[in-house]
């Protein structure tokens, strides 16, 4: 097999599936939802934790140097000022930090859309019980174009009323690609600070977190960049960066931002520092080939899967762009339109065909969310389009 060594793993796009820990008797077509670690990658977070057991103080003691220099190798990776960037362990983490740091107020409200993340949405909402604020949501039709959701959004925004407005640059839910830099736009004229939601983003698109201009934008890098979970970049703008402090007060408190948010103790710092590993794995692949890959294979999965369903090209949803690599398809009205269904449906998908899917109980009916990614093949599309619309029909 050709490529490069990493970590003593073999890493090329022949037998590329080997380079993972997978069930090779399972398709694994939910990469979005936890991502897979690379071996190489889980080797070398377990160095890193092996290093930590061979002297605690000493490790721990130089802790602070390694995270600072992890921290600004993967801003920059993310065209993120590392000045204003901190590792946080995922990005409800990050919204949670912001949120709390905002100082709400009764009469003060958080803007949101109706394709916001649940645990997202769950933070907001907790922040402003304990505040007095309030949360709005506002309706995005699924099928609104980026002028349109642009125009949406920034109507319902109240000047001097919403503190913050938190905004996905790709919706978890939907699949869906936002025009964060039209929305940050409008949103900064009429001086509402904006947190873009970019769980999704990391290894997926190529991006530029400081050309987008938010006040506050926070990525995952263990769903596409191949990091170990638990590692995700808040990024803060200038202004703010004082006012953040961490969930928890440690002994990095009077350091300031980042350090202060970064700093948890004995928390297990591993993940972060074996990032580095997942995002020479992505460049040893190919960046631009690995996106274009995955978002093809999304793109061929929705197709197949749809019209296997009954459900036309025009049936199926746009996500935006053609370079997202998770697509979502409508289920057969009246299947997983609660959230309690959607979460034992692909329970029930797993034990009889062998796959593993995301569904989403969303505006009242449920959907289907498939993911392409390196270590997927068409023919697992195929077999799953052959058994599900059966398999549905016994459901109902």
């Amino acid at each position: 097999m050709g490529g490069t060594v990493v970590e003593g793993v073999q890493v090329g796009w022949d037998r590329i599936r080997e380079s993972f820990s997978l069930d090779p008797a399972i398709a694994y077509l939910n990469h979005g939802a936890r991502g897979a670690v690379p071996i190489a990658v889980q080797r070398a977070q377990q160095r890193v934790r092996d290093e930590g057991e061979t002297n605690p103080i000493r490790y721990f003691r130089d802790l602070p140097d390694r995270i600072a220099h992890t921290r600004r190798y993967i801003a920059t990776f993310l065209g993120a000022d590392p000045a204003g960037a901190a590792l946080v362990g995922n990005t409800t983490i990050g919204a949670a930090i912001v949120l709390q740091s905002l100082g709400l107020r009764s009469g003060d409200e958080v803007l949101m859309t109706d394709h916001r993340y649940g645990a997202i949405a769950f933070t907001a909402e907790r922040e402003c019980r304990r505040t007095g604020a309030t949360v709005r949501t506002v309706g995005v039709p699924l099928d609104a174009d980026d002028d349109e959701v642009t125009a949406t959004v920034t109507q319902a925004l109240r000047p001097g009323r919403t503190r913050l407005l938190i905004v996905d640059q790709i919706s978890s839910p939907t699949a869906r690609l936002f025009p964060v830099e039209k929305i940050v736009a409008a949103a900064r004229e009429r001086e509402v600070p904006v947190l873009v939601d970019a769980a999704h983003v990391p290894g997926m698109l190529p991006v530029s977190v400081d050309s987008i201009g938010a006040d506050f934008w926070v990525g995952n890098l263990h769903k596409w960049a191949y990091a170990p979970r638990g590692t995700a970049l808040l990024s803060v703008a200038p202004p703010w960066r004082e006012r953040i402090d961490p969930l928890a007060i440690s002994w990095q408190q009077h350091s300031g931002y980042p350090a202060r948010v970064e700093w948890q103790g004995t928390l297990d710092y591993s993940p972060w520092l074996a990032t580095p590993t997942g995002l020479f794995f992505l460049r040893t692949l190919g960046a631009e080939r690995v996106r274009a890959h995955n978002a093809d294979l999304a793109a061929y999965g929705q197709r197949v899967v749809g019209a296997a369903l009954g459900l036309t090209p025009e049936e199926l949803p746009d996500p935006g762009s053609p370079e997202v690599a998770m697509r979502i398809l409508p289920l057969p009205a009246g299947i997983a339109t609660t959230f309690e269904a959607a979460e034992d449906l692909p329970r029930l998908i797993e034990q009889e065909l062998a796959a593993v899917v995301g569904v989403m109980s969303w505006s009242g009916r449920g959907w289907l969310r498939l993911c392409g990614q390196v270590y997927n093949r068409r023919d697992e599309y195929d077999r799953l389009a052959e058994q599900l619309p059966d398999f549905l029909r016994r459901l109902r």
